[in-house]
């Protein structure tokens, strides 16, 4: 598994969770890594993203709720999710975009996990 993501569950609204997505080590030069989620019967979605350098990036919906966070170390990256809304239930997936000795852009997805918000 290239990628493995854990951390989601069931959890009421306006509660937390966090999860986490560890990289293979051999995978290489991680450039970007981020979470993306799917509810049932809608398309996948950005939630956030954040670069080997700390640039992140967040979906409108989420902003001020959620924080993605990274340890390069450990090729692992996190999302804290604070005041969950039940629109935010889905499977979450980990994504990374990492570069090859060929500088050829490979990308990588997680198995998904899956974040129930109950009223």
């Amino acid at each position: 598994v290239q990628l493995q993501a854990s951390g989601g569950g069931l959890v009421q609204a306006g509660g937390s969770l966090r999860l986490s997505c560890a990289a293979a080590r051999t995978i290489f030069s991680i450039d970007r890594m981020g979470w993306y989620r799917q509810a049932p019967g809608e398309q996948r979605e950005l939630v956030a993203t954040i670069t080997s350098g700390g640039s992140t990036n967040y979906a409108d919906a989420v902003k001020g709720r959620f924080t993605i966070s990274r340890d390069n170390a450990k090729n692992t990256v996190y999302l804290q999710m604070n005041s969950l809304k039940q629109e935010d239930t889905g499977v979450y997936y980990c994504n990374a975009v990492a570069y090859n000795s060929r500088d050829q852009r490979i990308n990588y997805w997680g198995q998904g996990t899956q974040v129930t918000v109950s009223s």
